[in-house]
């Protein structure tokens, strides 16, 4: 616009178009081309932040910087062991977007009162079945009456599913009633142990609908959109034959050729075809949109043609309608009519509009593109990327694959979900298997092969996309190779990624195909765990190892095998407590795992024990108010419960609810991305306001924010903003300015800034050794990184005085016999043998050794390493004797801990038996360096 006022005509016939595509954003400038590239690039990562870091950022409590590690993995603190794929609910969402996108109802009225009827009429009540011919609008229908009945039911639960192409993850059965079990849970502020076990938990479901509904005043509606797509609907959806609690309601939309037998016998709703008007009314607006108007003869000729049920289905109608409007205002229409009057079902006329593209491409090599995309995206799991089809394809340009994905997005042949391009329509798939696939299947097989080829290129051993782990394996399961499949399957980090979304089902259904029974997959994964460690070396490598035993165990445990899940999960504690910190947030994900085994073996002690620990280490980590303290609390009302100790379980639950109605209130739905990307926007707006400590809190935020997504350079900037707002507002002595000095601090440490960092942690130090007490985790904090950071420049005089002084905190907060206090003597004892002081190093070491066999036994992994530090001691100092048998103890700990890791001890948590005794201490801490191997 220029001075307020559009430029051209044809400018302003675009904005009028704009204005009716969903999610469009209309960038308004005037000026150079250079200019407008960066106005577009700008408004792009507007969006891109607002959408992806407004998830992001609800993972942050404006901690220091050290919880950057943990902020990977959010699904834990929304439905406590739960794995929850945010991928899968976000597919959902779009697929809900995209069937009620049409402005066209198609007098629809009348199926709304019946389905109104449905919700009124006295319980108890069958599952309603709505019925009709592929592409007849029941999604559409659904679509529009949720939403109806989100803004006048407002007390109304509707939990909804749409199934995509067969085969696809959308499919499968137990991740949609994991889903809708996970919603119920989430709406009754329930979090419970959920069984991953695909039968049990379809046994379950019922249970769980019952318990559930119970807690919920009001209705609720389960809708499942193309139920008859699910993989085996009728064995796997049983609980839909049951008696279904008095408050809910279910409705499941089929084809009616597909329909299961048993299911015809409840109350229908059948979808008729469309009457003419209704034709009529659908491609006027299909026209009008592209200013095309018919004749009388061209409607009559209409009239004529569309008079069966196959002429007068909605999808056959729409694309009739976007046919005549594409090519209205450059062919002739009465040819393309007569065209279209000989197609007699849809799949015919996707492939008329398929031919049409085709023709209107300028050479053989460009329509050779257009098979090779389509063929790929139909063969794949779940569709194909942009990016991946240009990789795969790399003579495909950028301007050929945005025009043909423009033609075929427009002509209903290909839609985009979560990023990636599927086929709309059930029949556009049908219709392309028949135009590029007559051979079957050795042609789909050829296809497959180039994607396997792709993926097992894309896989690195130490990095796996989510993609990869979607595809490949089922590519390998659709091509019967399992030989492949088995290998892929031990590549642990597929297995993990699939595992951690929750796609459990899938895994298991993996190795029941390359024939391994549950015991025999878990020795192997032990055996592929053992070779992977031999080449772990440096902390993030064994932090990434301690995730990958965390996951076999937590998948050992969901399948049973309790005895062999304790082994790993017990190694991924040790790991983390040596890589880390004792008082770390990862130890306590590992002792809440742990106590989840007992909880199962029924061995309650030996869980309470470890459920306490993990819910000290939380809380001083995230603060009392944080859900992570919320799940330990429920974790422990759970384990009370089942001991009959109601009136502590009740106490506990009532704790834990007020945290997540707190967190609930902040963070609004804790799937609703919307308000999520809000609260971001706010965020942005907020750093243009005023001086206030909420403000310079915000920014503080919003310099954490930019710190976990790497852009170091947008975090500097926020981080500074916040740390002067702060010196202005509160003065340059408050405890808030040593935050910022201290994140500021550990961002310069991250880009290698050493002498900057000094200087800001030195600050920070001044200012909390003077406002806080001695004890205070947050000085602990402040003064460990300072003293790693003095280490790591050679500055080992000036690293003393703090080593000594986090000693000194440990022994105040804990006690002089605390596991913490320990690995704090053994850090400052690594430090004197560093400056070749060891008569310094000799005592620190002994007391070390002593805490931890009184704290954990005399054969725990912590008492071999302190032991083999001491060998080494006495070697240096001559005594070879003492050395020789201090190293032989170290290495009998060593190898009965590779035979537990091993599954051979298959009934101890660890060495010390029952005596396991770890507290939580200081706040969570990354960058901790550890002396001890």
């Amino acid at each position: 616009k220029e001075d307020d006022r559009v430029s051209s005509v044809s400018v302003q016939q675009l904005i009028e178009q704009i204005s009716y595509v969903n999610k469009a954003k209309i960038i308004d400038h005037v000026g150079g081309v250079e200019e407008g590239a960066y106005e577009i690039y700008s408004c792009v990562d507007k969006i891109i932040k607002q959408d992806i870091l407004g998830c992001e950022m609800t993972e942050l409590e404006g901690k220091d910087l050290g919880n950057k590690e943990d902020s990977t993995a959010p699904e834990e603190e929304v439905f406590g062991d739960v794995l929850w794929d945010a991928h899968d609910e976000q597919e959902q969402m779009e697929a809900f977007q995209q069937a009620s996108n049409s402005t066209c109802e198609l007098g629809f009225e009348k199926y709304f009162e019946r389905l109104n009827d449905l919700v009124a009429a006295p319980a108890p009540i069958p599952p309603l079945l709505v019925s009709g011919g592929p592409g007849s609008g029941k999604s559409l229908l659904l679509s529009k009456w949720i939403q109806l009945q989100q803004k006048h039911s407002p007390n109304t639960l509707i939990l909804y599913h749409f199934v995509g192409r067969p085969m696809s993850t959308s499919s499968e059965s137990a991740l949609i009633i994991k889903r809708l079990t996970l919603k119920l849970m989430q709406h009754s502020w329930l979090v419970s142990p959920l069984t991953f076990d695909p039968a049990k938990l379809l046994e379950e479901f019922p249970r769980w609908l019952e318990k559930l509904s119970a807690r919920h005043h009001g209705s609720i509606i389960i809708i499942i959109d193309s139920i008859d797509q699910i993989q085996q609907a009728e064995k796997h959806m049983k609980w839909l034959i049951d008696p279904l609690p008095v408050n809910v309601r279910v409705i499941v939309s089929v084809n009616v050729e597909t329909c299961p037998q048993a299911w015809r016998l409840w109350p229908t709703l059948h979808l008729d075809p469309l009457n003419f008007k209704d034709v009529k009314s659908l491609i006027s607006a299909e026209c009008s949109s592209a200013n095309v108007k018919l004749t009388k003869e061209q409607e009559k000729k209409l009239e004529r043609h569309c008079r069966s049920a196959t002429t007068c289905n909605a999808l056959y109608v729409t694309l009739l309608g976007k046919t005549i409007a594409c090519v209205g205002n450059t062919g002739n229409i009465d040819e393309i009519l007569q065209q279209c009057c000989q197609c007699q079902d849809t799949v015919s006329l996707y492939r008329l509009v398929l031919r049409s593209i085709q023709e209107s491409l300028q050479s053989d090599k460009e329509k050779g593109l257009l098979r090779e995309i389509l063929c790929v995206i139909g063969v794949s799991h779940n569709g194909v990327s942009e990016s991946e089809l240009m990789e795969l394809y790399p003579e495909l340009t950028s301007a050929v694959l945005a025009s043909l994905l423009h033609s075929l997005h427009k002509m209903c042949l290909l839609t985009y979900g979560c990023g990636l391009l599927k086929f709309q329509h059930l029949q556009a798939w049908e219709m392309v298997k028949l135009e590029y696939m007559e051979e079957g299947e050795n042609v789909i097989s050829a296809y497959r092969q180039k994607l396997v080829e792709y993926f097992t290129m894309q896989l690195s051993r130490d990095r796996v996309t989510w993609r990869s782990a979607d595809e490949l394996p089922w590519l390998f399961q659709q091509q019967s190779d399992k030989q492949k499949l088995h290998k892929c399957l031990l590549n642990l980090f597929v297995s993990q990624n699939l595992y951690k979304r929750g796609h459990f089902a899938e895994l298991l259904s993996y190795w029941q195909l390359v024939g391994k029974d549950k015991s025999s997959m878990a020795a192997e994964y032990f055996d592929s765990l053992k070779e992977y460690e031999k080449n772990c070396e440096g902390e993030e490598s064994m932090i990434c190892l301690a995730d990958l035993y965390e996951t076999l165990g937590r998948f050992l445990k969901d399948l049973g095998l309790l005895s062999q899940a304790v082994a790993p999960l017990q190694r991924s504690l040790e790991i983390r407590e040596t890589a880390l910190d004792p008082d770390h947030p990862r130890v306590a994900q590992s002792l809440h795992q742990l106590a989840g085994v007992y909880v199962q073996w029924k061995k309650f002690g030996n869980a309470e024990q470890l459920y306490k620990q993990a819910l000290e280490i939380s809380e001083n980590a995230y603060g009392a108010e944080h859900p992570r303290v919320a799940r330990e609390l429920d974790a422990l009302a759970t384990l009370y419960q089942k001991q009959n100790k109601y009136e502590q379980a009740e106490q506990l639950r009532k704790k834990s609810f007020k945290i997540r109605q707190r967190a609930a209130r902040q963070k609004g739905s804790l799937c609703g991305f919307a308000l999520l990307r809000q609260r971001a926007l706010q965020l942005e707006e907020l750093t243009l306001g005023k001086d206030t400590p909420d403000n310079a809190r915000t920014l503080n935020e919003l310099g954490v924010l930019y710190y976990l997504q790497n852009n170091l350079e947008t975090a500097e900037l926020f981080l500074k903003r916040s740390l002067e707002m702060r010196e202005r507002v509160l003065g340059s002595d408050h405890p808030d300015c040593a935050q910022s000095l201290n994140n500021l601090a550990a961002l310069y440490n991250e880009k290698k800034h050493y002498d900057k960092a000094e200087e800001l942690y030195e600050k920070a130090l001044d200012i909390r050794r003077r406002a806080l007490a001695p004890d205070h985790p947050s000085l602990a904090y402040t003064v460990k990184h300072l003293a790693v950071l003095y280490k790591k420049m050679g500055k080992l005089d000036k690293a003393v005085p703090l080593y000594e002084l986090a000693v000194e905190i440990r022994q105040k907060s804990f006690g002089p016999k605390h596991p913490s206090v320990a690995t704090a003597l053994v850090n400052l004892a690594v430090l004197y043998c560093q400056m070749k002081k060891q008569i310094e190093a000799l005592p620190l070491y002994e007391r070390a050794l002593k805490i931890y066999e009184d704290s954990f036994g005399h054969m725990h992994p912590r008492v071999g390493e302190t032991l083999k530090n001491l060998a080494v001691l006495s070697y240096e100092r001559g005594d070879f004797e003492k050395a020789a048998e201090l190293y032989k103890r170290a290495m009998e700990i060593k190898e009965a801990e590779t035979l537990l890791i091993g599954g051979k001890a298959t009934s101890r948590h660890s060495s010390s038996g029952d005596t396991f005794s770890l507290k939580s201490a200081l706040s969570p801490n990354i960058f901790l360096e550890h002396g001890q191997r």
